[in-house]
């Protein structure tokens, strides 16, 4: 039976094309199952309560089997994505760094934190998230 990935995505809302590129990257990868576990702009978490939101991100990354930080160099000037990474290593999820397409610099703030970065290339990818969720 296929194994199905539970991944978190670490994005700015800013900057959505990202995610949403690479949520279609994997959706199209064949002999890969994924569901995605972050809060994307179209279906946000109802509440302009910070903590509860902090509380939801919170679960979402427990049931996580790899968090995802998007690499943009906005990632350094998001303080929600170095909050989501920081819950990531207190739960002791791996973190992959995936750089996106067309990108020459890389967020210190992922960078710091990611257990391994990639480029955007699906094999490389997929073969590290893979590597991470054991």
């Amino acid at each position: 039976m296929l194994r199905t990935y539970k991944i978190f995505i670490s994005h700015s809302w800013d900057y959505v094309d990202d995610l949403m590129r690479l949520r279609n990257l994997l959706n199209q990868r064949g002999y890969f199952n994924v569901e995605f576990e972050e809060v994307p702009p179209h279906d946000p978490i109802d509440s302009v309560n910070a903590a509860y939101v902090r509380y939801r991100i919170s679960q979402r990354i427990r049931e996580s089997d790899v968090v995802i930080g998007l690499a943009g160099m906005y990632a350094s000037y998001s303080s929600w994505m170095e909050w989501e990474l920081n819950q990531a290593i207190s739960q002791g999820k791996p973190i992959l760094g995936v750089i996106p397409w067309g990108q020459e610099r890389v967020s210190e703030t992922v960078r710091s934190k990611a257990d391994a970065i990639v480029r955007w290339n699906t094999e490389s990818i997929v073969a590290a998230i893979r590597n991470l969720a054991r």
